[in-house]
């Protein structure tokens, strides 16, 4: 079982659900993806929870608060990105065009982190580990396995990230679709779809997959516990089977069966 003991700066890290019940939350997603939950106390009427599988972290969750909801804040997954310094991303980050939603700040002792938003309008935070480097696991059922960027403008984005993160952000050869692949290092871990007709009125975000070995079977048991299915199982020729899923809360998320497990 891969483990991860630390996160190469430009990679995501974490991966974090902010929903408006979070202990139906912790029911879902530890039946859909066997995750175990702790939680810790935030404040008086709040708790952190974190996800797990084999005792390694895969993700969090918290609850909205009524100043959130009064803003229009929905339920969403919130991805993290790997930084050294988390003051001089968020700097950088404006200067190229970035909103500073949330300035750098300390989380305890576990890191320093940032929230931001691209200027295409989608939001992201950034990490600067101390204690906590993130996510303890990956290449198993239930592990976050790839990130997609929608936006209906990708070449804006794309040259953002570029800028913001040293990434390679290209097409893949051979291919016509318009899909862009993005590599942090030598790693493959996200891309960036061309504008789709289904997709341009969606509001500008980053899209989490979370792997499985059955997509079909795991898009009709979130269905069953009362998700909806955005996008019913299908299948990418040479690549795999997927379905975007909507919790029963409404944060979306996407699973994601490679093509060796078809």
């Amino acid at each position: 079982m891969p483990e991860i003991q630390k996160h190469t700066p430009g990679s995501f890290c974490w991966f974090e659900l902010a929903t408006t019940d979070q202990d139906a939350a912790k029911q879902f997603y530890g039946s859909l993806f066997r995750w175990d939950a702790q939680d810790s106390p935030m404040g008086p009427d709040s708790f952190y929870t974190m996800f797990s599988l084999a005792g390694r972290h895969t993700g969090a969750a918290y609850s909205l608060n009524k100043e959130m909801l009064d803003r229009g804040i929905p339920p969403h997954w919130m991805v993290y990105i790997a930084v050294d310094n988390a003051d001089d991303t968020a700097r950088r980050a404006k200067e190229l065009g970035a909103k500073v939603i949330a300035e750098p700040f300390d989380v305890f002792t576990f890191g320093r982190m940032a929230v931001l938003q691209d200027p295409t309008g989608a939001h992201f935070s950034i990490w600067q580990p101390k204690q906590h480097p993130g996510t303890g696991i990956r290449g198993v059922d239930g592990t976050a396995c790839w990130v997609d960027h929608q936006s209906t403008d990708p070449a804006k984005a794309a040259d953002f990230y570029r800028a913001l993160f040293g990434w390679t952000i290209q097409a893949g050869e051979h291919d016509p679709s318009g899909y862009l692949h993005i590599q942090n290092g030598k790693e493959f871990i996200g891309g960036i779809p061309p504008v789709m007709e289904n997709t341009k009125q969606a509001p500008p975000h980053w899209l989490i997959y979370f792997e499985t070995s059955d997509c079909d079977t795991s898009a009709k048991k979130a269905e069953q516990m009362g998700a909806s299915l955005y996008l019913p199982p299908m299948t990418i020729p040479n690549v795999g089977r997927m379905s975007v899923i909507a919790d029963p809360q409404r944060a979306v998320f996407a699973v994601f069966q490679d093509k060796s497990k078809l």
